[in-house]
């Protein structure tokens, strides 16, 4: 197999860390209250006007910080970030989003609970709470996957994705979100219908809400629901320290997406969501230098994915030591429109995938390498130098590596790869999903690992063991595309049967 050069480790790890040191951090010392700004923190009243009065304040005073004091629920429209301002949420207080439609701009683009455009040295931090009450905007829960709420009045969005985000960072630089709590968001968007609620004879700004807010114990990390955290063109970022727990059976409720932007450090992030966890997207530019670490993840969809959106290339990514548990699948790549993956590391990672109800993308699969057409008026992308090494992982679908004619998947590398293969839930499987688009859904028997399209995998020391099953096809360790695979190599490779007692053993 032809070998490209290795990639730097070392150098990146540096410059992540360099740049992660240089991100956030506001641009002054002032320290603003928006309690001396108005705010009731009543948890009813609307606090818009004076939170917005006080990051003004705090930014014209050369930036600082606006604190949220402890006790408080305050209540807001959409707040926009000004350059070198920090929300600081103390512990026990929490930002509650609002669920009408006339509580976001106009433009669907910018449905945020927290905007912040075009600033620099900007974050939120503190030990408290973002919540942007997700639970109202189910319409019907339902546990293989709930009916969400949709806005879609003005066409500009689809069907019920016409939801909110919860926080969101756009063409901003040196972002800093820390040691906060994001909860409740309503999608990676988040919407609701005013007419559910009941005005009360206070104010325009004041009503009282059908659904209770219960306060939650006060935690040290961010806490989001339903696309939580966005990032949009931002350069130099740092996420640490983060919780984020979505509904489990709601769609749309992503974790962390990282769109166009570049040089991205998330570590020490607890994320509890219904769909993508960590999500690199690439609709207007590339996303380039990213380094996740030290994470904690469970979703009924992908942990870790790059795509679907991927009109440009990634490059220089770097995943390591990562805990994975009940996900619908573990690592994934979704390249769907053209661009290119090259430079990745997947390190030091345990991974337990199981099958969720089919309406959620995914089959189970520890590691998922995908790239096709989305459509016809798509092209394919190509995913090179790639390593997983160190890897365990426990499943009731196998490893799944799938190029295209026009798009192959070239220098692989599975190095120190444990995997178990178990059937525990009664979901069926026997599916490929090549969702969205391409071939959609095939039925298959399972495989340990299954090819297609592919110029040059290594596998040095992967086990595979299979826990004794009745599922027709079951132990068949390798499935290959006839006259699509080449450069294969294999050293210290097996696959072995195992009983309970042999499991329990070992």
């Amino acid at each position: 197999m032809k070998r490209e050069n290795p990639i730097p480790i070392p150098l990146l790890l540096l410059l992540l860390f360099y740049f992660a040191a240089a991100a956030g951090g506001s641009g002054g010392s002032t320290v603003v209250s928006v309690i001396d700004h108005g705010a009731m923190g009543d948890g009813r009243c609307y606090d818009t006007v004076a939170i917005q009065a006080a990051i003004d304040a705090c930014a014209a005073a050369g930036g600082g910080r606006v604190r949220f004091p402890a006790g408080g629920d305050y209540l807001t429209a959409t707040v926009r970030l000004r350059t070198g301002v920090v929300l600081d949420i103390e512990p026990g207080a929490r930002i509650l989003g609002g669920t009408r439609q006339r509580d976001y701009p106009a433009d669907p683009a910018r449905w945020y609970v927290v905007l912040a455009e075009g600033a620099r040295r900007v974050g939120v931090t503190g030990g408290g709470e973002i919540n942007g009450q997700g639970e109202a905007f189910v319409v019907r829960r339902d546990p293989r996957k709930n009916v969400m709420v949709s806005w879609n009045v003005t066409g500009l969005c689809r069907g019920d994705e016409c939801r909110p985000r919860l926080v969101g960072f756009i063409d901003s630089a040196d972002v800093e979100v820390s040691d906060v709590t994001l909860n409740q968001p309503a999608y990676w968007w988040c919407v609701f219908s005013f007419s559910r609620f009941r005005r009360t004879r206070y104010s325009a700004d004041c009503f009282f809400r059908p659904i209770s807010i219960e306060r939650k114990p006060v935690v040290t990390n961010l806490r989001v629901d339903r696309c939580s955290l966005h990032l949009v063109r931002c350069e130099n970022t740092l996420i640490r320290n983060v919780s984020i727990y979505g509904d489990f059976d709601s769609p749309n409720n992503d974790g962390i997406d990282i769109e166009d932007s570049n040089r991205t450090v998330i570590r020490n992030c607890h994320i509890d969501t219904g769909d993508d966890a960590i999500c690199p997207k690439s609709s207007t530019g590339p996303v380039l230098d990213l380094l996740v670490t030290d994470c904690w993840i469970r979703t009924k969809s992908s942990a870790i994915k790059l795509g679907s959106a991927s009109w440009f290339d990634f490059s220089r990514l770097f995943f390591h030591n990562i805990t994975i548990v009940d996900s619908h699948r573990g690592l994934g790549m979704q390249i769907r429109d053209g661009g290119n993956v090259t430079d990745v590391v997947f390190s030091n990672i345990r991974i337990s995938t199981r099958y969720y109800h089919p309406s959620w993308w995914g089959r189970a699969e520890p590691i998922y390498i995908t790239t096709c057409p989305r459509d016809s008026a798509s092209r394919s992308g190509s995913i090179s130098n790639v390593l997983f090494i160190n890897i365990s992982a426990v499943s009731e679908n196998g490893v799944f590596l799938s190029g295209s004619p026009g798009g192959l998947l070239s220098n692989l590398r599975f190095k120190d790869v444990n995997l178990t293969y178990r059937r525990w839930t009664k979901d069926p499987g026997d599916i490929y999903d090549y969702r969205p688009g391409c071939k959609e859904m095939v039925k298959h028997s399972t495989a340990g690992i299954m090819m297609e399209y592919v110029a040059g995998v290594e596998m040095e020391d992967v086990k595979m063991r299979w826990w004794r099953s009745n599922f027709p096809g079951w132990n068949n360790p390798l499935k290959i595309r006839p006259s699509t695979v080449n450069e294969l190599s294999f050293k210290d490779w097996s696959s072995i049967e195992i009983t309970e007692l042999e499991s329990s053993r070992s």
